[in-house]
């Protein structure tokens, strides 16, 4: 697994004009390739009076899965340019949709192989992405008396608290760089004079 990737900060719309054809780059976070299916049907039924509705998106962490299409436009010209963008700024777990509605110029294929790429670089400029960090998921237990002042410090040390759950014991599930697990372990035992259960589960990522 990468240490980090970086995706599209949210779902949005940004629009690009070339020899009077207009590209509307609809992007967004798809977290499954179901996600990303079901965000190029809705932009179809948007816009079922367009010429194409080429398409691109890459999901996981690894870049494991990864589609194009050109939607009718001259093989290669659309969908692959708009992929190799995606690919280029290291996005993940995105899709992309560019709309064209024709404006009578020919572009030529290296015009349009600029026009959907650039669309989609366009896009993501404006609209913003966010890098997300792998980290360990920890588990730390508690007795109820320290709780309180626990999550206060997790807190105040930046430290990201995913969940609190009550019991005979408060169990507190958090986010940690692997690199920074013996000094929190360290810190955890300071803190609580040793009473403090300490256990670490899987990866997963998170905001950066």
């Amino acid at each position: 697994m990468p240490d980090e990737y970086r995706t599209v900060a949210h779902a949005g719309v940004h629009e690009t004009e070339v020899n009077r054809s207009r590209f509307l780059c609809a992007l967004a976070p798809a977290a499954t390739e179901r996600e990303a299916q079901d965000f190029i049907a809705s932009v179809r039924k948007e816009h079922t009076d367009a010429t194409h509705n080429c398409f691109a998106y890459v999901i996981g962490a690894d870049a494991a899965i990864q589609k194009a299409s050109d939607d009718g436009e001259p093989g290669g010209t659309a969908g692959v340019p708009m992929l190799q963008m995606l690919l280029r700024r290291d996005m993940r777990y995105a899709v992309a949709v560019v709309t064209r509605y024709y404006g009578g110029v020919k572009l030529g294929a290296g015009g349009l192989i600029r026009a959907y790429g650039g669309a989609v670089g366009e896009a993501l400029d404006v609209l913003g992405t966010i890098t997300r960090r792998r980290f360990r998921l920890a588990t730390v237990t508690v007795d109820h008396q320290r709780a309180g002042k626990l999550q206060n410090d997790l807190r105040s040390t930046g430290r990201e608290v995913r969940d609190v759950r009550y019991a005979e014991a408060v169990t507190i599930e958090i986010g940690l760089p692997d690199a920074d697990v013996p000094a929190f372990e360290a810190w955890l035992a300071d803190v609580t004079a040793g009473t403090a259960g300490f256990e670490l589960g899987g990866e997963a990522y998170g905001d950066a």
